[in-house]
C-alpha cells in the first residue's frame, strides 16, 4: 500500500473528514465483529478517535485507511489498533460497590458452603484496564484472611490488547486509587517514586491470582474461557442490540457453574430472555441447575 503525506496546517493538525460512505464501511464491520453499535450519531466520535491512527500510518483520508484496514495486511497489523481506539474503557476500582459487598457479606459463604468448595474460578469479562479483576482479587484476599482459607483464580479478558497490556502492568494514577479504602491501598499497592510519582502499583499478592487474555464476547470460542463460579460482565451489554445481548448471556451461562453468580451492570437486565438465571439482588443472578 502506498501511503500519502498526512495533512497539516501551519498552526497544527487539520482533522480529516470521515464521509458517510466510509463511516458505514467501518460501522457495519465494527458492529458485526464486536457488537458495538455505531449509529450515524457516533460518526464524529469515530472520526475523532481514529485521527491518530491515520496520523501514525501517514494516511491522508479515510478511504485509504479503510482499504488498508480491510486488506490482509491491515486485518493482521491494524485491526487491534483500530479497536483499541474505538472501544470504551470506562472503569474504576470497586465500581458498583454493592456487588463486592454482596460477596463479602453472604454470597461467598453461601456458595462455598452449598457446593462444599475451597477454590473459586472468577471471570472478569470486558475487564478494560484491570481495575475490576484487581478489585475482585482484593475482595477474595480479604475474605480469605478473615473467614477461611480458599484458593482462587481470576481471568480478566478484553477485546483491546492495549487495555490488556495496561492491566498486566498494574500501574494506576492516584486519581484511580482514590476509590480504594486507605487500609487496602496500603496493604495491596506500592507507592511510586521518581517517574512514577503520583502513581501506585499493584502488589504481587494481587497479581499472582490474576491472568489477563484478549477475548471477544462475540466469539464462538467460549470454551477457551473455561468454567467459572463467578462471572462479572458489567456495563458491556448496553453496547449490544437485543439479539447480541441474548447470545452473549446464553454463552456466559454455559460457562457459569450451577449455583454460581453472574454480575451485570446496574442498567442491564435479562428481562425477556429465556435463561437459567434467578435474580437474587438487583443486577446479581444465580445460575440454576
Amino acid at each position: 500500500m502506498e501511503l500519502i503525506n498526512y495533512k497539516n496546517k501551519a498552526d497544527g493538525f487539520t482533522p480529516i473528514r470521515l464521509t458517510n460512505h466510509e463511516f458505514n464501511r467501518l460501522s457495519v464491520f465494527i458492529e458485526n465483529k464486536y457488537g458495538i453499535r455505531m449509529p450515524i450519531s457516533k460518526k464524529s466520535m469515530l472520526q475523532g478517535r481514529l485521527q491518530k491512527r491515520l496520523k501514525a500510518l501517514n494516511i491522508s483520508d479515510f478511504k485509504t485507511y479503510n482499504d488498508y484496514l480491510f486488506s490482509v495486511e491491515g486485518l493482521s497489523n491494524e485491526l487491534s489498533n483500530m479497536i483499541d481506539e474505538v472501544s470504551t474503557n470506562k472503569t474504576d476500582f470497586f465500581r458498583e460497590k454493592i456487588h463486592f459487598d454482596f460477596l463479602t457479606s453472604d454470597g461467598l459463604k453461601q456458595y462455598l458452603n452449598d457446593n462444599r468448595k475451597n477454590n473459586l474460578s472468577v471471570w472478569s469479562a470486558a475487564c478494560s484496564s484491570g481495575e475490576e479483576p484487581y478489585s475482585i482479587s482484593i475482595t477474595l484476599n480479604e475474605y480469605k484472611a478473615i473467614h477461611r482459607n480458599i484458593d482462587f483464580q481470576i481471568l480478566g479478558t478484553d477485546i483491546s490488547n492495549k487495555m490488556i497490556s495496561f492491566a498486566q502492568k498494574g500501574i494506576y494514577g492516584m486519581d484511580k486509587a482514590s476509590a480504594i479504602p486507605q487500609n487496602l491501598l496500603k496493604k495491596y499497592f506500592l507507592r511510586g517514586k521518581n517517574q512514577y510519582t503520583n502513581k501506585v502499583k499493584v502488589k504481587d499478592i494481587l497479581k499472582n491470582n490474576v491472568v489477563f487474555k484478549d477475548f471477544n464476547l462475540l466469539s464462538a470460542n467460549y470454551h477457551k474461557a473455561g468454567k467459572h463460579d463467578i462471572i462479572f460482565c458489567r456495563n458491556v451489554l448496553i453496547y449490544f442490540d437485543q439479539n447480541l445481548q441474548y447470545r452473549v448471556l446464553r454463552n456466559l451461562c454455559q460457562q457459569l457453574r450451577p449455583g454460581g453468580y453472574l454480575f451485570l451492570g446496574h442498567t442491564e437486565s435479562i428481562i425477556g430472555f429465556s435463561l437459567p438465571l434467578i435474580q437474587v439482588k438487583p443486577s446479581i443472578f444465580i445460575r440454576t441447575a
